[in-house]
């Protein structure tokens, strides 16, 4: 198709209605409405610190005042002259009881550590200060010593040693031979051949302690049952029970076993107690290590009962109080000096606002934790004198929001990973916080629990309660709940259904 044009106007004309369309087509007017949230650095840094424990917060304090030269330590007795009460609200917290206590000792490393122990101990158990049991071998460093007795030759020996480097911390097998051999042959670049793995496995199959090896629970089991002596007929039987009948044993099929086995009551029960007697995780209790055995823990908080029943809450840790150092207070004389007067004044004012922001979250955290741990206090006043979980009132996130007035994610981030030191020992503060079973009823999930819990263990074990059972029972003291509800918490109890509770008599 051709266009003829006439003359110079025409085609102005062309061009200037062409340019004019494509100009309405690009050019365009939209109106958009977005809603964004910007956190100031400060209310960053307040949710960090807000979130760290104890010990977190102490080796945080000690990475900043490394790296900020605008951060120094303050004396003991300038220290002192702005410490305060810690019930008198104020923006500086007294000594804690840990503190306190530490008066007793001659340096920090006499001081024990806390062990936490669920928060199950009695109110006349010990106090909590537990010192650390000294760290043993683990289970591969135990496995390989035995190993030097077993006179291997130098391959089979570093074969062997593979195959205890597999084993999980239970002392299981989770992986085959011919899956070792690949993975050796891959790394090495030597061939190996399945055969030589599951010779060695042999091997550390007969190292103490019995089970170890094994690639699941009945053959941990046979493991332990072939290795005792003298072999009575209750042995033989339990071997028999794990061997050929395990699946009925698992499920408490008494009345199936003794029919197949042809034994009386009497002889079941004296092979189910073998069978009781050995160790479903043999790896973990031949580990003596520190790290794998035990936990320590350093609460956060110390709630002490008074004679007259008034609780006291002390902010526990070892943090410093810190302050700015008289050099970094920022000249401002320098800021309209040389180029090299205004880049030192830069310096200056950066690092003296870094340390002056964190000195004030940090301030602020301490504020935050005692307002939260007191609200949770006075919630709970009747815990803390009693220690009886059943006491424990319905309480959630909200409450204590409504009584400090601060922010749901505040109190979120003030009581996740927080520890509380009580008379009857350490406690998650997490714990408190549990909803109640029955809309507005003042009854807890912890109250529910703990009469579940008694229910079960005055249960008669032949016969067990079901979850309907159950049920009933609890209604008959007063509480109304669902079947499903009591399958709920004793569930959330690790407790297992009535058929395997049933005992074997």
């Amino acid at each position: 198709m051709h266009i003829f044009i006439r003359d110079a106007k025409e085609y102005a004309t062309i061009f200037f209605c062409t340019f004019a369309a494509d100009m309405k087509e690009a050019l365009n007017l939209t109106q958009q409405q977005r809603l964004q949230q910007r956190l100031h650095p400060e209310q960053m840094l307040y949710g960090r610190l807000l979130e760290m424990s104890a010990p977190e917060i102490e080796d945080e304090v000690r990475r900043v005042v490394d790296e900020n030269p605008a951060l120094i330590e303050q004396p003991a007795d300038t220290r002192a002259e702005h410490s305060g009460d810690s019930e008198s609200g104020s923006d500086h917290f007294g000594e804690s009881a840990e503190e306190l206590q530490r008066a007793d000792y001659g340096s920090d490393d006499e001081v024990p550590f806390y062990r936490y122990d669920g928060g199950n101990r009695g109110a006349e158990a010990p106090g909590f200060d537990m010192p650390a049991p000294a760290p043993g071998l683990t289970l591969a460093e135990s496995l390989k010593a035995q190993l030097a007795d077993c006179h291997l030759s130098p391959q089979d020996r570093v074969v062997a040693e593979y195959v205890v480097d597999n084993l999980d911390d239970n002392g299981y097998l989770t992986r085959s031979p011919r899956a070792m051999a690949d993975d050796m042959s891959a790394t090495s670049g030597v061939e190996m051949e399945a055969d030589a793995f599951r010779r060695m496995l042999d091997v550390v199959r007969s190292l103490d302690p019995a089970g170890v090896g094994a690639v699941d629970l009945r053959d941990c089991m046979l493991l332990q049952l072939e290795r005792i002596e003298p072999v009575t007929p209750a042995v033989e039987n339990a071997i028999k029970i794990v061997r050929d009948h395990f699946d009925a044993f698992s499920k408490r099929h008494a009345e199936r076993i003794k029919t197949s086995m042809g034994i009386d009551e009497k002889d079941l029960a004296e092979a189910v107690d073998v069978i009781r007697s050995l160790d479903p995780k043999p790896g973990a209790g031949a580990d003596n290590s520190t790290d794998s055995r035990t936990r320590y823990i350093v609460p956060d908080f110390t709630v002490e009962v008074e004679a007259d029943g008034r609780t006291t809450v002390a902010l526990n840790g070892r943090t410093p109080e810190l302050a700015i150092e008289e050099s970094f207070m920022p000249d401002e004389n320098m800021a309209a000096g040389s180029r090299r007067d205004r880049e030192a004044y830069a310096f200056v004012r950066a690092r003296y606002d870094e340390a002056r922001s964190f000195i004030k979250m940090l301030d602020a955290r301490g504020r935050t934790l005692m307002d939260v741990m007191r609200a949770i206090a006075a919630r709970q006043h009747r815990f803390f004198i009693t220690a009886d979980p059943g006491d424990i009132r319905p309480m959630i996130l909200r409450d204590i929001a409504a009584d400090t007035g601060y922010d749901l994610s505040v109190i979120s981030r003030a009581t996740a990973g927080k520890y509380v030191a009580t008379p009857a020992g350490i406690y998650p503060v997490k714990m408190f916080f549990n909803e109640s079973p029955v809309d507005d009823a003042d009854t807890s999930s912890h109250e529910l629990m703990e009469k579940i819990k008694q229910l079960i263990s005055a249960e008669d074990k032949g016969h067990p309660l079901s979850d309907e059972a159950l049920r009933d029972a609890l209604a008959a003291e007063g509480y109304d709940i669902a079947r499903r509800t009591v399958a709920k918490y004793r569930e959330r109890m690790g407790v297992p259904v009535a058929r395997l509770r049933k005992e074997f008599k």
